[in-house]
């Protein structure tokens, strides 16, 4: 009966992912975007745009903001951000979006780049 018992939780915990994402982690990457991004209900476009609310928003509509053609494209051609295409963009920014003008190499951990995402999400 243990047995079958410590079976069954190891299936379960089989089906988890291995890492959860962690806002607080994220928060602190985010720290290597400030330089161009500002977060937040008073945030305002800097070297990039503003990122209060980016899930769910589709690529290259935040206002006032000069977007490249690259992304302004993205968006038009249906790119919304969720937490898998902004992992992706993330990750190798000018694979996701070629020619786009953002000045990042990407974030290369993982963990790091769901930690960030679930960042971004609490700050609708």
């Amino acid at each position: 009966m243990r047995r079958g018992c410590l079976a069954l939780i190891g299936v379960m915990l089989a089906g988890l992912p291995a890492t959860a994402q962690d806002a607080s982690k994220g928060e602190a990457v985010f720290k290597r975007c400030r330089a161009c991004h500002a977060i937040g209900p008073a945030a305002q476009n800097k070297a990039g745009p503003a990122l209060t609310g980016i899930v769910g928003r589709k690529a290259g509509t935040v206002a006032g903001f000069n977007y490249s053609d690259a992304m302004k494209d993205a968006g038009s051609g249906g790119i919304v951000w969720t937490e898998q295409t902004l992992e992706q963009f993330l990750a190798s920014p000018d694979t996701f979006v070629p020619n786009n003008v953002m000045a990042s190499p990407g974030i290369k951990n993982p963990d790091d780049l769901k930690d960030l995402v679930a960042f971004l999400k609490l700050h609708k």
